[in-house]
Parts: structure tokens; sequence; C-alpha cells
């Protein structure tokens, strides 16, 4: 086996010294021109500057505070952003979608744009023709042209620099501007057209989660491809008559990428609204949770792969393909790689979308919700073996040796759900899986020029409850309350406490923030809150009553029997009101707040995609106090995705310990770590300026048991001491 690894070993250093001819091992500048890194979105760097031998000498080379302004009370916003930077130039978002450009080598700043629209952005694109150089990104409902050279905004797009982003939207029965839409991820951009996705609600006002072509010069609107299909279109015999009417969501959030050879985008869809209830939406429901082909220039649909049947678990395709070359059967093949939520790993012919790997479809079990229709098969890849847990047993809960008290809970709780098979669909017994906020996320992988996936996952379980959303507004009889579980406990839950990350509690709100700013923000959302612009004046105000508990205040006339309408009451297929609703995105947690399953809780892996053979898995992130305790590093919850590079260092943050790591893209022995000033929810990544390799995280985050969010969101840049 030291043999086969040595091998190994050597032949990634020689491909890696042969896999860009000409190229030095040190380059003066080497950019980071895309989200990804570049088109097809490997998060690979050919620096090896920084190295296993010297990684340990990182020190921090400057930091920089983007100007996030925030109301009394309220705890700052996450920075999501894997920056670019392109000669010399680095640009990336706050926390509130400000948009700045630094000096790569100093961290000085250059020049700020304020869109005064928020947005949890994940990237940017960028796009050069001559000397036009400009950023485009998407900050609220705008897409917005920025000039890269000064900071201002591009006059000759749309109007005045920024594009309606509701537009090819239009619904001749309400006004999609009531609902909410904007982009976390940047899109793609292929010779002039700007492919991108959306970011809509995943309750019953989701608006349609439509893949649009925009022309980079001027924002005209080139081509749609409707993800939920309208009639005469492939697909449309997948779902109801007329679904599209009032069903959203299947859109692409978590980004993609592009073959610039082909002119192909590739992307990956999430589930139908709403999440977890699918009664009025009977059929395999294309193309929600597909991987799917594009044709950049024209929108045409080249193929399909449909990872899951009729959505009922939130199983959104999380994060970006990644297009590599593999050797399989003898030939090397051009393939696009996806992992998923629930930890598998698909890997498809980039031409015909066919699996490389076997995957067969399976009977899975009936729903006990009246009305639910589940698919009666799913798929299960056979290779390569999945990252995660696929089923909860008996055997997975807490180990009463380490965790007596948390054993005891959670083994009761257990007991009294639907358990024992994957794809059990939700109920009003409860049941928990590995899926939301489990196995791949938004970070991302990163794979090298052998065909090596590093991926990082987490083993989480949901703990998902449905109830009977008449029944439950019938008990409580009450308008705000009954208004509060329509609209806020999908993610609030309600209890009110939220996710503890990045849904927040509403718990002891007025504490915190006093009704004029939460009133702002039922109108315009933020950050993965939708807007609530399509309620009624009186529905808002009564929700804001019920969270600032108080229902023993007299209601006002307009609360009791309304304001007048709005412009949705005019369509009564939309918005959509589900007969089940869940009581949030609640996690299997112990009282402690520990995950309640066995460790490892989060990992970072490798994986042979040219065979489909794991070659390493180790825990990714620590709680210290655990170790302590003689209990082995069992890993945390993470965020953010991995960079890996020809030093033979694959770097990641993301952990609830706030630390970033280096570890040995061979081995994956820790060689670095550094714990930052807020958590590093975003993806790491490395450049090089006059000969200098460069390491730069954002570190704007929080997490689930650090107590009080301290501290200002920072850009941190590491790099070797000058000699």
């Amino acid at each position: 086996m030291r043999n086969l690894v040595i091998g190994w070993c050597m032949l990634g250093l020689l491909l890696d010294s042969c896999s860009d001819p000409g190229q030095s091992l040190e380059m003066s500048d080497v950019d980071w021109p895309a989200y990804g890194g570049n088109s097809a979105g490997n998060r690979y760097s050919h620096l090896q500057q920084i190295n296993t031998e010297n990684v340990h000498e990182l020190s921090m080379a400057w930091r920089y505070h983007p100007d996030d302004s925030l109301a009394p009370g309220e705890r700052p916003g996450r920075i999501v952003c894997q920056p670019i930077v392109v000669d010399g130039t680095l640009y990336g978002t706050g926390s509130e979608s400000r948009l700045f450009a630094l000096d790569a080598a100093s961290g000085e700043e250059i020049w700020v744009f304020n869109p005064e629209e928020d947005c949890n952005n994940r990237g940017l694109n960028y796009w050069q023709e001559g000397k036009d150089r400009r950023i485009l990104y998407v900050a609220g409902s705008n897409l917005y042209a920025v000039d890269a050279t000064t900071g201002r905004l591009k006059e000759g797009f749309g109007i005045g620099g920024h594009v309606d982003f509701y537009l090819g939207l239009e619904h001749d029965r309400f006004d999609v501007r009531n609902f909410s839409i904007t982009s976390t991820c940047p899109g793609v951009i292929y010779k002039d057209v700007l492919v991108i996705g959306s970011t809509v609600s995943e309750y019953g006002d989701a608006l349609p989660g439509d893949i649009r072509g925009f022309d980079v010069r001027t924002g005209e609107l080139r081509w749609v491809f409707h993800t939920i299909p309208q009639p005469g279109e492939f697909g449309y015999d997948t779902w109801p008559k007329d679904a599209y009417q009032k069903i959203g969501g299947a859109n692409c959030w978590a980004g993609m990428v592009l073959d610039d050879t082909r002119g192909v985008v590739y992307l990956g869809t999430g589930s139908p609204s709403v999440d977890f209830y699918g009664g009025d939406r009977a059929g395999a429901n294309l193309f929600a949770n597909c991987i799917i082909a594009l044709d950049a220039i024209t929108g045409e649909r080249k193929w399909h792969y449909q990872t899951v049947h009729h959505d009922l678990w939130d199983l959104d395709i999380p994060c970006p393909p990644n297009l590599v070359t593999v050797q399989h059967d003898g030939k090397k093949v051009d393939a696009v790689v996806q992992t998923t939520k629930d930890g598998l790993i698909y890997v498809l012919d980039r031409d015909t979308g066919a699996s490389l790997f076997p995957v067969e479809e399976r009977p899975v079990p009936e729903s006990d919700l009246p009305g639910e229709q589940p698919y009666p098969t799913q798929k299960f890849p056979l290779k390569p073996d999945p990252l995660v847990r696929q089923v909860l047993t008996e055997a997975d809960l807490p180990d009463p040796q380490l965790f007596p008290e948390a054993a005891k809970e959670i083994r009761d709780r257990f007991s009294k759900i639907r358990h024992g098979e994957k794809f059990i669909p939700p109920s009003s017994k409860g049941i928990w899986y590995i899926g939301t906020g489990g196995g791949a996320q938004w970070g991302g992988n990163s794979v090298d020029p052998q065909g090596i996936l590093y991926q990082n996952v987490n083993e989480i379980p949901t703990d998902l409850l449905m109830v009977d959303f008449a029944e439950r507004t019938k008990v409580r009889n009450n308008r705000a309350s009954s208004l509060f579980i329509q609209h806020c406990t999908a993610c609030h839950g309600e209890d009110r406490k939220g996710d503890g990350l990045e849904i927040p509690s509403l718990v002891d709100i007025k504490h915190r923030l006093v009704k004029d700013d939460i009133k702002q923000l039922l109108v315009d959302g933020r950050g993965r809150m939708p807007s609530f612009r399509h309620l009624r004046n009186s529905e808002r105000r009564a929700i804001i009553r019920y969270i600032f508990d108080e229902l023993q205040v007299p209601a006002s006339e307009d609360e009791i029997h309304g304001d007048g309408p709005v412009a949705a009451d005019a369509d009564q297929n939309f918005p959509y009101v589900p007969t089940y609703i869940n009581t949030g995105y609640n996690k299997v947690r112990d009282s402690k707040g520990y995950p309640g399953i066995k460790p490892p809780w989060g990992t970072l892996n490798a994986v042979d995609l040219n065979t489909g053979q794991h070659l390493w898995q180790v825990p990714l992130g620590e709680f210290e106090e655990l170790t302590e305790k003689g209990i082995p590093i069992t890993g945390t919850h993470n965020f953010g995705g991995p960079v890996v590079t020809a030093g033979d260092l694959v770097f990641i943050a993301g952990t609830e310990d706030w630390k970033i790591r280096a570890f040995s893209r061979q081995s994956g022995q820790t060689l670095w770590d550094y714990r930052l000033p807020r958590r590093g929810t975003a993806t790491p990544i490395t450049y090089a300026v006059d000969g200098k390799q460069y390491v730069v995280i954002a570190a704007g985050g929080y997490g689930i048991r650090q107590g009080p969010i301290t501290g200002e969101n920072q850009y941190i840049a590491f790099a070797l001491p000058q000699e």
C-alpha cells in the first residue's frame, strides 16, 4: 500500500509539472479571474511557492474591512464571497453587497461601489473587450455592470448601468415585482452572453427559477430556459397541467460552469416549491433537481440528468458542477462532476449526460400524508461510494459512553419517528435524514489535474416534521399567529429559534431590533430572507405583533378585516398554499448543541474520479473542549469549499472553530492552521502578484455554539515572510 501511495504522489508531481507547458515554477502574476478559479470551476492553482515544506511559515500579509453598516442591535451579516483577482486587482463584496476593488498585493482600497441593495453575494463575473473592463453581479433585484477601473456604473448597460432582474419573468396574472428574486451566485460569461440563475423563495410565493442569458454590453435579455416547462415544451408532461402557473423554484442558485470549447453551460437546479410537500405537483417534475447542459448562446437544452424525482427533501443541487477529464475504460473522457446534499458523486459524460459509473433506480417508501404522491423510484449510484451516511439507524446515535445524556435523549426522540430506509417521505410522525445542511454545500469542491476530487461534507441530520396547515391555524385561532405559520415557520420554526446559522432566532428580537427595522426587512428581504412585499401592510404588521409577543394588544381594524387587496390576490393559484407545511429547518442536536449522531460531523475527503475509489477522509474542524476530554476529533459543521494547489496543499476554512487550514493533498494531514477573527464561511482563493503567492479568505461568518457575535467582517491575506 505504501508503494502505491508513493507512486501516486510521484505521478501527481510529474503531471503537475507538465500540465501547463511553458509555465515556470515561479510566475510573476497569476490571476484568479473567475468564481471557482476558472470557467470549469476546478478551484485548482498551479502555484507552488507555498508548499508542504514551508506552509507552516504562512503569516498575515494584509487585512481589509468592508464597510458594512449595521442597524443598532443587528448582528453582522455573513460574507460568503469568493473574490476574483485580475491584473493585480482583487474584487469582492461585503455582507451587504458593496462591491470593492483592492490592490491585491497590499489590500489597499482602490474604489467602492454601493448598490444600496442587499444580497448574500458569493462571487462576481469579469468581462473585458479592449479597454472596456466590467464587473457584473446581482444585488437585490438588479443586475449591475460596474466599470472595473473606476467603480462607476456602465451607462450603456440597461438603464443607467443596471437591469431589472425580473426581466423575462413577467406573468399575465400578477405582478412578479411583488415577489422576491435575486442571485447569490454569479453565473458565467461566454463571448458576450452572461448566463445566470436566481435565488427565489422556497415557499408558495416562489417565482419560477428560469435560467436566462443577458447581453453583457447592453443588458438585453437574449434567451430564457423554463425550468418548469410551459405548454409545448419538453418535460411539460412530468407535471400536472399548467403547474408552471402556481409552482415556482427549480432554480439554479448554486452557480454554474462553462466549457469554453463547446460553448456549453453546465448547471444544477433546486427543488420545486414547496420544499417538502408535493401533493399538487404529481410526477417527476423536470427540470427540478437536474444537472443540465445548455447552449450558452441560445439557451437550447443539450441534455439533462435528474438526480431526485419529485423532490420532497429539499435536495437541491447545492454547488456548481466541476468540469474534469478522467480516464475511463482506458480512454480520456471529458466529464461533469456533481456532488449532492446527500453526499453522492455523479460523474457524467460531458457530451451525453450518461453516467460513467453504474446507477440503479430502486423502489422507495410511500408517503403517509394524504394527497402526497412520491415518485416510485429514486437513483442510487453504485460508485463512487457516498461521502456521508445514507440511512440513519440506532447504531448511528450518540455513544452512551462518550455522550451519556445525549444518548438517552436522542434515542427517545429517534424511537418516535419514521426511520430505516432512505427517501422516506416527509411525515406527520417526523423523519431524520442527511440532506438539508448535510453532505456537500454551496462552497463546492476542487479537482486537481490527476482527477482527484476534494470535497468537504457535513453529517448532521435534519429533523423534519410536517403539520396540516389548516388544522394548525385553526388551533391557533389568531390571524397574526396564522400568518406567522404560513410565511415564517418553514424557516424560523414554530419555536422561532431558526437554525443558529443562516436563519437567525426571532426569540427576544424586540430587544435587538425596532419594529421599523423588521418592517423594512419584510418589504425588502435580506440575505437568504425573501421579500414579503406581496403581503398587505396589515399582514406584515400582524406578523410583527406576533414576533414581538404583543398578541394581547388589541389588533387594529385593518389587521382584523384587511386593508385592501394586493396584486397577487387577482390570481387564485398564486401564492400557492400547500396542504402540509414543515415546522422549520431543524437539525438533530443534543441539549448542548452537538449533532445528535456519532462523529464524524464534518469531514474533508479525497476521491479518485478515474476509478471511483476513496483515497482518504479526515475530520474537518474541532471542538477543543471535547478533544480535551479524550474524545477523538469529531469534525464540525462547515460551510465554504476547498482550494487545491500544485504545492500539494488543500486550503479550506468554514469550520465552527473559526480556523483556516492547509492539508496535504496526498495524505489529508493538517500542516497549518490559523484562527480567524470570524468564521470563514467562504471559499479561499490563491494568486500571485510580482512573484509572490497569496491566499485570501473572507472571514465573516458565525456558528452555533460560540455565543454572541463580535468582531468585524474582514478579508485576510496570507503569504510567506519576505526573504
